[in-house]
């Protein structure tokens, strides 16, 4: 059975990117030194599965910081060709969560890193999410991009750890 996962970064004030999308809060606070589990958490993950803002993010990067294939859900980018550097690493669809789910596991995928503020909201809206792993980074940014959107329902979570760094994130993970 396939199974969606998160590891997602937020500021202090519930955002995981400013209204235009930057990200430099969270940059300038990235601390080589300081292991925050992602190399864990990816490990056992077969594909990411993203939305357009956070692929058009990462896109900027001087190399593309993925080893797995991305699935970029966006209506606006489906049917467009992917660059010619990111080709055999990306591909666009225009599938909601359930049907995208379904479609990886038809290709074998049974862990899925689901990525970005409204693919996270959507595939918490339709019970995908098995798991997330949110660090908090002490900086108030005032307004951008949240992390949690409306939902049909509460959602119950139970939390699984929670550590924090010298650098001063807290990192809590929880169960859905």
């Amino acid at each position: 059975m396939i199974t969606g996962h998160v590891f997602i970064a937020i500021s202090l004030d519930g955002y995981i990117a400013r209204p235009d999308g930057g990200i430099d809060w969270l940059l300038s606070r990235d601390d080589p030194a300081e292991d925050h589990g992602y190399d864990d958490f990816i490990a056992d993950k077969d594909m990411i599965v993203m939305g357009r803002g956070s692929y058009e993010q990462v896109a900027t990067f001087e190399t593309w910081p993925y080893d797995r294939p991305v699935l970029v859900l966006s209506t606006r980018l489906a049917g467009t060709p992917v660059p010619a550097g990111l080709q055999g690493k990306v591909r666009f669809a225009d599938l909601a969560p359930d049907e995208a789910m379904r479609a990886m596991e038809r290709e074998g995928v049974r862990r899925v890193y689901v990525d970005g503020g409204r693919v996270v909201q959507s595939f918490l809206r339709a019970g995908l999410i098995e798991d997330m792993v949110i660090t908090t980074v002490p900086v108030l940014i005032g307004a951008g991009r949240p992390l949690f959107g409306e939902l049909p329902q509460d959602k119950s979570l139970s939390l699984v750890s929670s550590r924090s760094f010298p650098s001063g994130l807290v990192q809590s993970t929880y169960r859905l």
